[in-house]
Order: C-alpha cells, then structure tokens, then sequence
C-alpha cells in the first residue's frame, strides 16, 4: 500500500499546479508496483499561497487531525511518502501513522522536496511505524521533477 499525503496549489519551485508533486510520484509507483493507494487528507486544508501553508504546515505540528486513518492490516510493505515539511513529513502523516500496527511491516519512505532531501524522514518513521522494518534507503525526488521521476523510482525499486 502507498500511503502518501500530496498538496497543489503554489508548491516551491514548480508555481501553482493541479496535483501536487507527491501524488504525481505516488501514482507513478502505483503504475509500476500494482499497490493500493491511500491519500492522508487534512481536515482543514491547506493555504493555496505556499508562504501561508509553510506557516500553517509549522502549527499543526503534533496537532494535525486527518479525515481518516489507513487500515494497513493486510498489507505487507507499505510506501510512505510526503513532501518535506519543516524537515521531515507533513504533520498529517504523524497523525495518520500513530497507533497503527506495523509488526512484520515492510516500510519504505519517499519523499519530495526542493533541497532538504529526505530530512529526517527515515528516523521519524523508524520512531512512529514500531514493529516495522523501516528500509534506511528511502528515495527523496525533487518536486520540481516529479513529473519526469518515473525511471528513479524504477530504478530504487
């Protein structure tokens, strides 16, 4: 399963776009691995104007409430992917993730960024999915090429 929280509207270095940079990658890797997606949706979305969502994105850490929670329990592997927010992923995947139970998981993380990488995506996953077996390989995808990231993401497969 691909669990993957994605914005539009203005995203860093790309302007304003329809899909936003993970969703795009997200269903490239569901093109290439056949895996079931689930988009981690904010109950109050995000500012369209990036200044005021990096702003918001900043308050709602540790306090990020989502409309639902994936049910992951028949899944083996499970992709994580966000964009960068304040080095690591969006505060809604922190509330999407905790509780769940990820014993015998599989979990590999990928992230889109402008130049932070994967931040500490890896630990805070490690930290957050206990049980799983975290792959300390993660991919980070620049969103201005997430468009054109399909043969990178074939390749780290």
């Amino acid at each position: 399963m691909i669990i993957y929280f994605s914005r539009a509207d203005e995203n860093y270095a790309v302007g304003y776009i329809d899909k936003g940079n993970t969703e795009i990658a997200a269903e490239y890797l569901q093109e290439l691995t056949g895996a079931d997606m689930f988009k981690v949706e904010p109950i109050v979305p995000y500012a369209a104007d990036y200044n005021t969502c990096i702003k918001e994105a900043k308050e709602r850490v540790g306090n990020a409430p989502v409309m639902a929670k994936p049910d992951i329990s028949a899944y083996d592997t499970l992709f994580i992917m966000s964009p960068v927010y304040w080095g690591t992923y969006a505060p809604e995947m922190e509330t999407a993730l905790e509780g769940l139970d990820f014993g015998g998981k599989k979990v590999r993380v990928i992230s889109t960024h402008e130049g932070s990488g994967l931040g500490s995506m890896i630990s805070d996953v490690k930290r957050i999915c206990k049980g799983a077996d975290v792959d300390s390989k993660g991919l980070a995808v620049r969103g201005s090429q997430a468009k054109n990231s399909k043969q990178t993401l074939t390749a780290w497969l």
